[in-house]
């Protein structure tokens, strides 16, 4: 569990690869640069968001490899992250909630941000307009994240190519060897993304969708 600090707020979280991208792919993307807040101040935030939900287990996915990694779950200096998309998963009082976007990417040099840490930023803003409903006595048990929790616990749909490709980065097989057998690359991918091996809930959930949709397919 990595934890990163940001002006006197602790923020606790794993990084782990992001896989496939199976939510909509935002074209064009709005600069990084129009939030002005630092790194610490997004932590500062995400921390803030985070106790509010008594949140534990908090997950975040990039588009980095599990070498990139380290033990103590942050990534290496000089990991590179090139898909600027990002999932939060963490458990939270009123159940497993995840959120995801790809909407912002560095466009200039002098951005405070890069385009993954934007969109964490992103994420964080939109638990804190989430938790501002709360103010007017409206919603009193959480109604307002409800359709977020049903992103946790249902994989989402994905299309034949998807599953393909989906199946290919955690297998380490090409696609066209996962196309041919979809079964042998299951297995492969499962020794990783197992949770008994390490790995989460969500993504052996999806895998095992994948398989299922390439072999009706076939």
């Amino acid at each position: 569990m990595a934890t990163e600090a940001g002006c006197g707020v602790t923020t606790e979280y794993e990084v782990r690869p992001l896989g496939a991208w199976l939510e909509p792919i935002t074209n064009p993307r709005r600069g990084s640069h129009v939030f002005k807040a630092s790194w610490s101040d997004t932590l500062t935030l995400l921390g803030r968001e985070m106790e509010y939900l008594d949140a534990t287990r908090i997950v975040l996915q990039l588009d980095v490899g599990a070498g990139q990694i380290r033990r103590d779950g942050m990534m290496h200096a000089n990991a590179k992250v090139n898909f600027p998309g990002v999932r939060i998963s963490f458990e939270s009082r009123y159940g497993p909630l995840t959120y995801a976007t790809d909407m912002h990417e560095c466009q200039y040099r002098l951005s405070k941000l890069n385009g993954w840490q934007a969109n964490v930023r992103a994420i964080a803003l939109a638990l804190e307009a989430l938790r501002a409903v709360d103010r007017y006595g409206v919603t009193r048990r959480g109604e307002q994240y409800t359709g977020w929790t049903a992103i946790a616990a249902e994989p989402a749909a994905m299309t034949r190519e998807q599953a393909a490709e989906f199946l290919a980065h955690w297998s380490g097989l090409a696609r066209s060897e996962v196309v041919m057998s979809p079964s042998a690359a299951w297995r492969r991918a499962a020794r990783k993304a197992h949770p008994d091996a390490g790995g989460d809930a969500d993504t052996f959930a999806r895998l095992t969708r994948a398989r299922e949709l390439l072999e009706r397919a076939a």
